[in-house]
């Protein structure tokens, strides 16, 4: 990467900071799905016993552990480890989607995309540049989320049991693997949308679709159909590598200065 690319990745990250209706979707967000949200079903379980009932099913899936761990300390190890899982995927895609419509429509906005393209940096630069700048902040707000929401759940859980919840081998999957390839869909997806859009809100409208994915995942996990495990995670991680693949070649060949100045 030369100083041009590494200028223009900033210049993006920066018009984030600066745009206050995309940096308040970038933070209430994950605020909800990673902190409010968690901490409900901790308050819930927590204070109110007979909800336990209600995730026995899933509770009876899990794999029986070594060690005794009462039926409160499975339940709020499920939480964690399991049923939050689907709902954090959605914070990764929200901020590179996010991300992507503005790096990429918001040239045209802003009127200018020609300044751009007349930049020593070739067309691929450019596209690499955009696309590095939309991972880099869907990574960033993925992390902070991530240590953001354990550390809020195992000090509501400390305070309000005296335990702590362990972090699953699944949680490691989702960063390193899931999370990343479900970022580069997302700005892929976005960057083949903005070719066409004309608003940031417009080209973000394809990577809608990427929840339903999510929220059958999720479903999966409240009805008991399937339980998310590791070997689930790196299946799904093996068919989003494929996918981005695919996906980024193709968005890389709709990024010609044609469809751009339409």
């Amino acid at each position: 990467m030369n100083n041009g690319q590494f200028a223009l990745i900033k210049k993006d990250i920066r018009s984030i900071t600066s745009n206050k209706q995309i940096f308040a979707v970038l933070l209430i967000v994950p605020l909800v799905l990673t902190i409010v949200l968690p901490s409900i079903f901790v308050l819930v379980l927590t204070q109110a016993p007979d909800a336990a009932s209600d995730f026995q099913k899933l509770l009876d899936m899990m794999p029986v552990t070594d060690g005794e761990y009462s039926q409160q300390q499975r339940i709020l190890g499920l939480i964690l480890n399991n049923i939050m899982l689907p709902f954090f995927l959605i914070v990764p895609i929200m901020a590179s989607s996010v991300m992507a419509a503005s790096s990429f429509v918001g040239e045209k906005e802003k009127h200018t995309l020609e300044t751009l393209l007349y930049s020593p940096l070739s067309l691929r630069q450019l596209f690499q540049s955009k696309i590095l700048a939309g991972f880099s902040v869907g990574m960033m707000v993925s992390y902070i989320s991530f240590a953001a929401m354990l550390l809020v759940v195992e000090v509501e859980v400390f305070f309000l049991t005296g335990n702590l919840i362990i972090p699953g081998i699944s949680w490691l999957i989702i960063m390193l693997l899931i999370a990343p390839t479900f970022s580069l869909v997302a700005i892929a997806v976005t960057v083949r949308s903005s070719a066409k859009a004309k608003t940031i809100e417009e080209a973000q409208q394809r990577a809608v679709f990427l929840i339903f994915p999510i929220l059958a995942l999720v479903i999966g996990q409240f009805t008991g159909i399937l339980l998310i495990n590791s070997w689930l995670l790196l299946g799904l991680g093996a068919v989003l590598v494929v996918l981005d693949v695919l996906l980024m070649r193709n968005a890389a060949g709709n990024f010609t200065y044609e469809k751009l100045l339409k």
